[in-house]
């Protein structure tokens, strides 16, 4: 019978699944005033799915969990205890402080409106909009505590949305122009790269050296290639400027518009682009390199070699002088093919960077880290504590990104395949969540009253708030540097979208890269401590 089959369609938990996610996944990719919910749409579809009475099957939310935080432990690893030792460790103390006074304003919230504590550390998490949060709230919570997952659910969108509004409308409210910041950050780089050929007409840099032009301290652009033998060669250092020579200028539109005027104009000649050979992207990961800066290595004049672009947590820039290189950078490098090789070895690049993964090292890794959960500590007061599942792979994993092999195990996972199993051990962790919060969602709401709604928008504001204050006033960070870090303390990657868009330095995307793995591990530690001490 049709009605008999469509009964067992809708009654199959693997379909629900994968059907649920597949909607979700969809509906997380409608843009609406460039903000888009991702893959936390998953959430919203299987609270609604658990409503109304569906299931997946069991045991997915708790593979997804592991896979997830593993995941995010191996991304954050090579950054993490980097930038709590560095002296960079003040844009890690921002996040410390824009965590914290999330953790305090969700614990005070939560005495004042007498709201249960699974509801409120689930508030924490949507409003702070972290899903490794979340996973821990939901462990420590307890299986039948669904609230935590309500409780994300209604603070999630005040945690979207305040975040990329708050960027854009504290500049224009206290009428500050990112552009018109401190020297050190001015002429950094934009998301957005051009290349742009141009010709040699400044009689006044006639004989300089490329490198030691006043082109040189612009910053947002390279001089790439050199026209020569009836093709675009890679720039040496010995190179100088020459009447009529023409050069490839690699940078943002603002730079590059610059860098014409000072150099001359834009060539008309129509010349093909035709040397990937010469062109190749390197993985950092010597640690004798780590936190030095471009200028300290001298990539021309030591190596041959011209870094045009750095590609970090997925943003992409042109570097100058200053940019600090960090573990796991991605340079994008010209230069002739030996000198490429020779660069290659210097920054510690090795092939399987882009393409190889041990299948029996993650398999190994979540074992540890499964079994390092398992393990309880004993408390002074009488209490007893673990890591759980969602801490025991977090920290095997960011000890593996860090160090990236301990004995026969790889800390390291390919980009492509990192995001695909972190995506996948996501929503599959979400759908689970999602199923299980929907069953008791009407009636948690109706226990809490609109208090909740209240308290994930405050959770969402104080803490940018007090971490702007600091990072102003007591810090001295620039304006591009404190949005960046709040962007990074608050895990919302659209609100740092939504400030490259406005600038073309680089300082909010490094910030970003520093605070965001130190806010990350503090959500997730805060999450299990918020439930024991509202509790």
């Amino acid at each position: 019978m049709p009605s008999d089959f469509f009964q067992n369609i809708l009654s199959n938990p693997l379909l629900t699944l994968f059907g649920l996610i597949g909607i979700g996944l969809a509906l997380g990719s409608i843009q609406i005033k460039g903000i888009t919910l991702g893959s936390s749409a998953v959430i919203f579809v299987a609270l609604l799915a658990g409503h109304f009475g569906c299931t997946v099957p069991a045991g997915i939310g708790s593979i997804g969990l592991a896979l997830f935080v593993y995941c995010v432990g191996i991304s954050a690893g090579n950054r993490f205890f980097g930038a709590l030792k560095r002296e960079g460790s003040q844009l890690a103390k921002l996040a410390l402080v824009v965590v914290g006074a999330g953790a305090l304003t969700t614990w005070g919230l939560a005495k004042l409106f007498h709201v249960d504590a699974a509801m409120a550390v689930g508030a924490f998490a949507g409003s702070m909009t972290s899903t490794p949060a979340l996973a821990a709230a939901s462990e420590g919570a307890g299986p039948g505590a669904t609230d935590v997952v309500v409780g994300y659910g209604i603070a999630y969108p005040f945690g979207v949305i305040g975040v990329v509004l708050f960027v854009q409308l504290i500049p224009k409210l206290l009428k500050l122009k990112i552009e018109e910041d401190t020297p050190e950050t001015k002429g950094a780089s934009s998301i957005v790269i051009e290349r742009k050929l141009v010709e040699v007409r400044n009689e006044n840099l006639f004989g300089k050296r490329l490198g030691d032009s006043s082109l040189a301290d612009l910053g947002g652009c390279q001089v790439s290639r050199i026209w020569r033998n009836n093709r675009l060669e890679p720039v040496s250092y010995e190179d100088v400027f020459q009447p009529d020579q023409l050069l490839l200028l690699v940078g943002d539109a603002k730079a590059v518009k610059i860098a014409t005027e000072l150099i001359g104009r834009v060539s008309e000649q129509n010349i093909v682009l035709d040397a990937d050979n010469e062109r190749s992207q390197f993985v950092v990961t010597k640690k004798e390199l780590i936190g030095k800066t471009l200028s300290d290595i001298d990539p021309l004049r030591n190596h041959g070699v011209v870094v045009t672009r750095i590609n970090r947590l997925e943003f992409t820039f042109v570097p100058d002088a200053k940019t600090r290189l960090e573990k796991g950078d991605i340079l994008t490098t010209v230069g002739a093919q030996d000198k490429l090789a020779a660069f290659a070895k210097e920054v510690g690049h090795h092939t399987q960077a882009f393409s190889e993964t041990s299948l029996a090292s993650l398999a190994i890794g979540l074992a540890l880290g499964v079994a390092l959960g398992k393990l309880t500590i004993p408390m002074p007061w009488g209490d007893t504590f673990s890591l759980g599942l969602a801490g025991g792979p977090l920290l095997v994993a960011l000890l593996l990104g860090h160090f990236g092999r301990v004995g026969g195990v790889v800390g390291f996972i390919p980009r492509p395949t990192r995001v695909l199993l972190q995506e996948m051990g996501l929503v599959f962790f979400l759908a689970d969540a999602g199923i299980k919060g929907g069953a008791s969602m009407g009636s948690a709401i109706q226990t809490q009253g609109a208090e909740i709604f209240l308290v994930g928008a405050l959770i969402s504001i104080v803490p940018m708030i007090v971490g702007y204050i600091t990072a102003r006033k007591i810090m001295k960070l620039t304006v591009a540097q404190s949005l960046g870090g709040i962007c990074g303390g608050m895990t919302s990657t659209p609100a740092l979208g939504a400030i490259v868009s406005k600038t073309h330095q680089q300082a909010p995307i490094v910030s970003y890269a520093t605070v965001y793995p130190v806010a990350v591990i503090m959500m997730a530690l805060l999450a299990k401590f918020l439930l024991k001490l509202i509790g």
